[in-house]
């Protein structure tokens, strides 16, 4: 009778099912464990969702920056009659009904897809029971929601349990005043000033879509600037858009406290003051599941932080224990999580397989304008981590911009000295999710400036941009840095 190698996959989101996918194509015997539903809190709580709200915001955005320059008329149907211009406003509890249809939609099919492929799907919460055993193999111990509990004996145990959101003590969400990230999609209606706390990727996100739903939104920052994680001329065209648009971004001004008084939230700030709202978003971060679960039993080793330690094929300190996703601190994108779990299939079932590795890892912002980054950084420049040469062309130089009535962005890329090969870069407009997959290409596989300059690009378009950036840095291979 021929061996089949048992597969336990402790959570159901990017890491997880991709991993199921892998491990099941190459014929093993999978199990995932999750206590959600498939795809996890990307999927139910957090980039499908918040992408999907994003969109009409991005809609109304898009509407009420350009249609004005575009020669658009908004008026009634009988213009001929002295009326007031129609308003395009928001029906926020339609809006989440879709955001909450389209989640369950995705992860229905997720769930599909990984049963069609042969893997078994449990519900329940799992953890590890213990040392390997002398015949190699784990035992992974499910609870289940009526608090039964079911043990499952495995070759290799995948960990992609995710995170949940961080929370102040003296800020404690309640679901109605005072919110966090997962919570937003049950309000029918849009709050008349929201007060966002946290000015990070989550932050930045919720802020400019609710600014663009019709909000009055005070972002609250703890940093110089929104974003410090990113680049900081990509954040400063960003903070210069969210003023311009009428948001109140408080840089320098790190919340202490969050107290819901009647209908208002009173947020208080580490200096005394004191800013109200109707209410509050906390995005402070997000915290490892990575709890309860038997890991220091198991010789699983675990950071300060709560995140499980890994290496680039996604092994833990325990044999036969990978890690993949949120949990292990690595980058908190499903992308990233995804490739980590198909990693660790790919190794533990001898295929081949590369390391990951981050500098080609693509991700973007999705605020209005968006930010989208891959490989090296300007920090990374600057800070001497890699010599490159840098171009930056402003969008408002571009001719389908101009058409478009796009006023804030830009194309940067980094590039090697004397090679010239791609090591990095930036992009900043609408779609920079789209626009950013050439560079990406390029950085991925270490081509040059000259060979980007040399395809063609469409005229006109936003991609135009690129091209240029790149003729640029291929003509300035003596030049100073623009």
């Amino acid at each position: 009778m021929e061996y089949v190698t048992r597969i336990v996959i402790i959570g159901g989101g990017p890491g997880g099912y991709e991993a199921a996918l892998v491990a099941a194509q190459l014929g093993a015997e999978v199990t995932v464990v999750d206590c959600d539903g498939l795809g996890g809190a990307s999927v139910l709580t957090d980039c499908v969702p918040s992408k999907t709200l994003i969109a009409t915001a991005e809609v109304m955005t898009t509407f009420d920056s350009s249609y004005e320059e575009l020669g658009i008329i908004v008026a009634d149907d009988t213009p001929h009659i002295d009326t007031p211009a129609r308003v395009v406003g928001v029906d926020l509890g339609k809006v989440n009904r879709r955001v909450k249809r389209l989640a369950l939609a995705q992860s229905h099919d997720i769930t599909a897809s990984v049963t069609r492929a042969g893997a078994r799907v449990m519900r329940g919460r799992g953890r590890l029971d213990g040392q390997q055993a002398l015949d190699g193999s784990r035992k992974v111990v499910v609870r289940a929601a009526d608090g039964s509990e079911e043990t499952l004996v495995a070759d290799a145990v995948l960990i992609a349990t995710g995170g949940h959101p961080r929370e102040l003590p003296d800020a404690q969400p309640d679901g109605e005043r005072i919110l966090n990230w997962t919570q937003v999609y049950d309000l029918d209606e849009l709050p008349e000033e929201l007060i966002v706390v946290g000015s990070g990727v989550t932050g930045a996100e919720f802020a400019g879509a609710y600014q663009a739903l019709g909000s009055r939104v005070t972002l609250v920052s703890s940093r110089d600037r929104v974003l410090p994680g990113e680049d900081s001329d990509a954040a400063g065209v960003l903070e210069d858009v969210f003023r311009r648009r009428g948001m109140n971004v408080l840089a320098r001004s790190r919340a202490q406290s969050a107290k819901r008084v009647g209908d208002r939230v009173e947020v208080t700030l580490a200096d005394g003051r004191v800013i109200t709202g109707s209410h509050c978003l906390m995005a402070v971060g997000a915290i490892p599941n990575s709890h309860g679960m038997g890991l220091e039993g198991a010789g699983v080793k675990v950071k300060d932080s709560g995140h499980i330690w890994t290496d680039k094929v996604s092994r833990t300190t325990a044999p036969g224990v990978y890690a993949a996703g949120d949990v292990t601190g690595v980058f908190a994108l499903a992308s990233v999580a995804a490739m980590q779990g198909r990693i660790a299939m790919y190794h533990f079932l001898g295929d081949a397989v590369a390391p990951l590795n981050l500098k080609t890892v693509s991700s973007n912002v999705f605020t209005d304008p968006e930010i989208a980054t891959v490989g090296y950084s300007q920090a990374d420049v600057d800070g001497g981590v890699i010599d490159a040469r840098v171009v930056k062309l402003p969008l408002l130089r571009n001719p389908r911009a101009k058409m478009q009535g796009i006023r804030d962005g830009f194309v940067k890329i980094f590039c090697r000295p004397g090679t010239g090969i791609v090591v990095g870069g930036v992009v900043v407009s609408p779609r920079a999710s789209e626009l950013i997959h050439p560079i990406s290409i390029a950085v991925d596989n270490n081509l040059t400036v000259e060979q980007i300059a040399n395809a063609f690009t469409v005229y006109p378009s936003l991609s135009g941009s690129i091209a240029e950036v790149a003729r640029q840095l291929h003509t300035r291979k003596t030049e100073p840095d623009a």
